[in-house]
């Protein structure tokens, strides 16, 4: 099956193209197209191999969620031309990505395995085991790099140096929580517990507005609900749907994105497993079966898609 690995379009109208991680984003003036490729990225690198149809799990459960919460806040999706494709308003973005927990997993796990009690200036109380449910969700942002990693901060850290005006930020925080409780209301649907997720915002003309994509595996972790007490009870690890297990494969063979570190070898069988893992999630997730794109040459069928409604939109 082929795989989108570089987006190397070029369509009328088009004003820039900027090459992110995962997506590729096509400028059109107050409007943008962004492509969800088949690329994976784990601590911030982008790994040597493609995933089969990853790129349309994504964009396809990020329209459907955005679509979800639309009367939560405002969003950037106008249109999805095709499934790895979506359009919609161009948005100032804010240089923080609202990162939120509701419970002790991955990245908060591993700093308070390591003695850490404070994320992001959020204190954390004793006495937690790995994937507990915390008192409350917590919201632990960082800093939205365009190369190299992002990093940890605080809402005092953003509000003192500028990055976010204080009343913006605690709309922000609103906005966040509420998105984060349809969350766990729609996964508690499926039998699922979102377990933390982030979220990405910018302005258009003053107003707040949801960008990129939701509740995919790419930016949240989702443990299986039917099986959660148990196994924390019994001290075994919890059965999740997320990219953990990407990460979690790359540790055990040597490599978290550190210099002089050698990202291990991606089989053919490694990026099916991946694939299917994908899959899975999309219809655990929306409780819909995955029907794969015709993938026979997926760059042209973008391209004859997106064509098609840029014509028809002009």
């Amino acid at each position: 099956m082929n795989v989108l690995k570089d987006s190397n379009f070029s369509f009328k109208g088009q004003e820039g193209h900027y090459k992110g991680k995962v997506r590729d984003v096509f400028d059109f003036g107050e409007e943008v197209l962004m492509i969800a490729s088949d690329r994976i990225s784990a601590f911030d690198v982008i790994l040597p191999e493609a995933i089969p149809c990853k790129g349309q799990v994504l964009n396809q459960i990020a329209a459907k969620f955005l679509k979800a919460t639309e009367d939560i806040v405002p969003n950037w999706l106008l249109e999805v031309p095709d499934p790895n494709a979506s359009y919609g308003i161009k948005c100032e973005t804010f240089p923080v990505e609202m990162v939120v927990r509701g419970y002790l997993a991955g990245h908060a796990w591993r700093t308070y395995r390591d003695g850490g009690r404070e994320l992001c200036g959020v204190s954390l109380p004793e006495g937690l085991k790995e994937n507990d449910k915390l008192p409350q969700p917590i919201i632990t942002p960082t800093t939205k790099a365009k190369e190299g990693h992002d990093e940890d901060i605080s809402k005092e850290e953003i509000i003192a140096q500028g990055l976010v005006q204080k009343e913006k930020y605690q709309e922000l925080e609103r906005i966040t929580l509420a998105l984060f409780e349809r969350g766990t209301e729609i996964a508690a649907s499926q039998g699922l517990i979102l377990v933390d997720t982030k979220y990405e915002f910018g302005e258009n003309k003053g107003v707040i507005t949801l960008i990129d994509e939701i509740h995919t595996p790419d930016s949240s972790r989702y443990f299986y609900a039917d099986v959660y007490e148990a196994n924390q009870k019994a001290g075994n690890p919890q059965k999740q749907l997320s990219k953990e297990f990407v990460r979690e494969w790359l540790i055990e063979n040597g490599f978290q994105g550190k210099d002089g570190q050698s990202v291990p070898e991606m089989t053919e069988a490694k990026c099916t497993e991946i694939s299917n893992r994908y899959i899975e999630l999309f219809e655990k997730v929306t409780g819909e079966t995955f029907v794969p794109a015709n993938n026979t040459d997926i760059y042209s069928r973008i391209k004859e898609n997106v064509d098609r409604f840029l014509e028809r939109k002009s």
